[in-house]
């Protein structure tokens, strides 16, 4: 970093210290994110703090400060996250809106039984089922830009239940078993509430396919175009706006389009290899199954890819009908930015990295590794305008740009 980045992340630090309070927690804010930030292969407690103490005798010393932060000092995570939000969607914002928000979830894999919410489970960042935590986020981009806001770890019945796991890894009693849109949900409210500008929200099935979910999503104000699963039922909307009295699971509208030539070829953006295509079809619909005051028309978006004897992905999409077909392909194709987020997170800031058991550590740490985060994507903000080569290129620059 140059002088005035220095001064820049400094002042960053200051804002965050304001809001830990105590000098030993802002002196140790400093020391962690300093060490997530750095050239260290591994960024747990304990070698961080190997790196920060040139002295070998004081070391253990450092390691028990750093410990004590992250596990059993008393500060608000909600807060923290929020004003490291502030500060980068400053930057963010002052050359381009927020166009989505963006719910997911990534794994944290571990060995043993110990650490808080794991279990064998699936994840997309093993493309298996293995032995993990996960992770729900939400964040938020612009159209070259891409924010983690907020994350919350899933906790499985099996240790929501456990008065003794739970005591062991100092669950707070307020938190009870929450499926994951219910955590996506949670951080969705927290959002609003904090003024975080409106964006379309992207979710894939695991959240889209809730009905509840897209409902409360509406209430709040927030149009979405989430992916739901082939056996979601629709009614079909007729020339003058009318619902048709069937019902058809998407998957069975898809193959009738399919059969009548419905479908067609559309390009969203250049890949590193060739052009991202897919043939697409768009018709208008509502949900079934869900209470006649929350039915509204919708767009169901149906991608088939080449070679596939089915389609790949469904979309439901609140938006009204001034966008296009190709506009909507490209807003749903957004969701994927998300994977560079998380390789990022974890390649760069030690995001899975933290070795602790306890609830509380698991999210101070990813607290501190959210707001290393946010100063960069701020930093990579000033120094990488847009430009009319568009969101790709600029997409693709590597987080330490």
């Amino acid at each position: 970093m140059d002088a005035a980045a220095v001064q820049r992340l400094e002042r960053y630090f200051q804002q965050i210290g304001d809001v830990l309070g105590e000098e030993s927690r802002r002196g140790s804010f400093a020391l962690y994110a300093m060490g997530l930030l750095g050239d260290g292969e591994r960024k747990s407690v304990e070698p961080i703090a190997a790196r920060a103490c040139p002295d070998p005798e004081r070391v253990d010393a450092m390691h028990q400060r750093l410990l004590h932060f992250a596990v059993d000092s008393k500060w608000s995570d909600r807060d923290v996250r929020r004003q490291a939000a502030r500060y980068a969607l400053e930057a963010m914002t002052q050359r381009e809106p927020v166009e989505v928000w963006i719910v997911d979830d990534t794994g944290f894999l571990k060995q043993g039984k110990h650490s808080v919410g794991v279990q064998r489970q699936y994840t997309g960042s093993a493309g298996k089922v293995t032995n993990c935590q996960l992770g729900v986020s939400l964040s938020v981009a612009t159209r070259t830009e891409h924010l983690p806001l907020d994350f919350e770890l899933y906790l499985p019945e099996l240790w929501a239940n456990d008065e003794a796991r739970r005591r062991e890894a100092r669950i707070p009693a307020e938190v009870t078993f929450k499926t994951k849109p219910q955590l996506a949900l949670q951080m969705i409210d927290r959002a609003v509430e904090d003024g975080v500008p409106p964006g379309i929200v992207l979710a894939d099935t695991a959240y889209g396919s809730s009905s509840q979910f897209r409902a409360h999503l509406r209430s709040r104000g927030l149009h979405y175009a989430v992916a739901v699963v082939p056996q979601t039922t629709v009614h079909q909307l007729d020339k003058n706006g009318r619902p048709q009295k069937d019902t058809r699971s998407v998957s069975d509208l898809a193959l009738g389009i399919h059969e009548r030539g419905g479908f067609r070829r559309s390009t969203w953006r250049q890949g590193t290899q060739e052009a991202l295509s897919a043939r697409f079809a768009l018709r208008r619909v509502v949900a079934a199954g869900v209470p006649q005051r929350e039915q509204e028309p919708l767009w169901l978006l149906i991608e088939w890819r080449d070679g596939e004897p089915e389609p790949a992905n469904y979309f439901l999409v609140s938006l009204p009908k001034r966008r296009t077909k190709k506009q909507l392909i490209r807003l749903v194709m957004q969701r994927w930015r998300t994977e560079r987020v998380y390789e990022d997170l974890k390649g760069e800031l030690g995001l899975d990295h933290y070795e602790g058991r306890r609830f509380p550590g698991w999210h101070h740490h990813v607290s501190v590794a959210l707001c290393c985060y946010a100063f960069l994507v701020a930093e990579r903000a000033r120094r990488f305008p847009p430009s009319a080569r568009g969101a790709v290129e600029a997409h693709a620059q590597p987080l330490s740009a």
